[in-house]
């Protein structure tokens, strides 16, 4: 990619579309031009920010003429590869990437790349803790922590890239060569926007695309369409399991293994739930393939304390838990976090319809301590049909979030808990599952300034409030 004689156009200003920007300026690019279909607060300050450098915003009427003169798209991964933008470049032949392609382009360190459709970040994130722990310089990027193409000099020739890969970024990521590629799991996600399971699968085996002989797979034994990922790379496979003795990770007699060899005690992992054992399991692998020591790794697992917004206990009000798991944009995660939440529980339900069936979430929900749902959001009907289908009665319709949080904390008996965890993405109302879990947070804030004013408001004699 030849920068200094070719113009970009950087489509969607959000983080990764930001850093994209700064990195062909760096890099001397002929011109960078700038889109993003949004006109809010945060396009507006990132538009200001990148003009300050050099780059030039692009409204809407001068689009068509700016996109001609421009050739290489880089995109963001909110954008679909099918909307009219894209569509244009690939009709005229012209080059269409996203941020993570130019990172893993200019890249001199090793990658270990982590993909599924859940458990990602916190793998990720425990990865990235091991390395450090090991005196490696490690760096969390991609889908999580920072942009590739903002740590590329930090990381050199010695660093470890430890990168979460979305399905959305596979979509224009062609050079990425994991020195180590860990495939957590395949179920139904974003079929809105790749609407069917099959092109999902297509989309999650990429990240083995260009691996060779000489680097690694970590597959999940026990999800049968990630099982079939060996076949589709020459990379060695290297399996981890929650059921069997494999030959790569695996649990025996209350530890975690690895090739035959203990590596720490299960109770070494901070975290509860067999869907963390499996992260830690796959964690393990990765890092026991780069050399990393027993003791760094136990280290560690047990100063690990999770990613935010996943099922994070986020405070008490009235003997009611509230439990942030926001990041739980899907059924399988949602499923998950339910079987690891210990005592009855009221959920919080809903957001943005991602093309799949909400009755297994049911199906799971019937057989565990849920006692009440709270359904809200843009698909709140597609989520009460599911519920009278699979015979769940006990369900709240209520479509403002923050009505949906005061509902179901009045809802909840003390010693319950409130999980806010939704199934579904957040873009209905929020930009993202951290901005809706941080509003569940503040929700819990203003709930607890109530109460406190309640309480110590004058009463009369008769336990009436004053009048002002």
């Amino acid at each position: 990619m030849l920068f200094e004689r070719q113009n970009f156009l950087v489509a969607g200003l959000s983080r990764s579309g930001i850093s994209a920007a700064e990195y062909l300026v760096a890099r001397h690019a002929g011109g960078v031009y700038l889109y993003d279909d949004l006109d809010d607060e945060n396009v507006r300050a990132a538009k200001a920010k990148l003009a300050a450098i050099g780059c030039v915003p692009v409204g809407p009427n001068e689009l068509e003429e700016r996109a001609e003169k421009c050739d290489i798209l880089v995109l963001s991964p909110g954008i679909p590869v099918d909307h009219p933008l894209p569509v244009s470049f690939k009709r005229a032949g012209k080059r269409i990437v996203g941020e993570s392609e130019l990172g893993a382009l200019a890249l001199r360190c090793p990658i270990v790349a982590v993909t599924g459709t859940n458990g990602k970040t916190t793998t990720v994130s425990m990865l990235e803790g091991i390395f450090k722990a090991g005196g490696k310089n490690a760096v969390a990027c991609g889908n999580v922590g920072r942009p590739i193409t903002s740590c590329i000099e930090e990381l050199g020739e010695d660093g470890i890239a430890v990168a979460e890969i979305s399905s959305f970024q596979l979509e224009t990521l062609y050079s990425l060569r994991p020195h180590v590629a860990v495939v957590l799991n395949v179920t139904e996600d974003h079929l809105n926007r790749h609407y069917t399971f099959d092109n999902y699968v297509f989309l999650k085996a990429r990240i083995l695309k260009n691996s060779a002989e000489s680097e690694y797979a970590v597959l999940n034994f026990d999800d049968p369409v990630v099982r079939a990922f060996a076949e589709k790379t020459k990379a060695k496979a290297v399996w981890f399991s929650m059921k069997e003795k494999v030959a790569g990770g695996y649990m025996a007699d209350g530890y975690f293994c690895f090739c035959g060899e203990r590596v720490c005690a299960e109770s070494e992992l901070s975290l509860e739930g067999d869907h963390n054992r499996m992260n830690a399991l796959a964690a393990i692998c990765a890092a026991k393939l780069f050399g990393i020591e027993n003791g760094a790794i136990a280290t560690a697992l047990k100063n690990f304390r999770g990613v935010k917004h996943r099922l994070q206990n986020v405070g008490t009000l009235g003997g009611v838990t509230f439990l942030d798991d926001s990041k739980a944009t899907n059924v399988d995660s949602a499923v998950k976090a339910i079987g690891s939440v210990k005592g009855e529980t009221v959920i919080l339900l809903g957001g943005k319809d991602k093309g799949y069936s909400y009755e297994p979430l049911f199906d799971a929900i019937k057989d565990s301590g849920v006692v009440h749902a709270v359904i809200y959001g843009e698909n709140a009907f597609r989520i009460l049909n599911a519920a009278l289908k699979r015979g769940f009665l006990n369900v709240t319709l209520c479509r403002p979030f923050d009505l949906a949080v005061r509902v179901a904390y009045l809802t909840a008996r003390p010693g319950q808990n409130v999980l806010l965890s939704p199934a579904s993405a957040s873009f209905d109302a929020f930009r993202s599952y951290e901005e809706r879990g941080d509003r569940f947070i503040e929700m819990l804030g203003i709930l607890r300034a109530e109460s406190e004013r309640t309480e110590s408001a004058p009463q009369t004699a008769g336990g009436e409030l004053e009048s002002e």
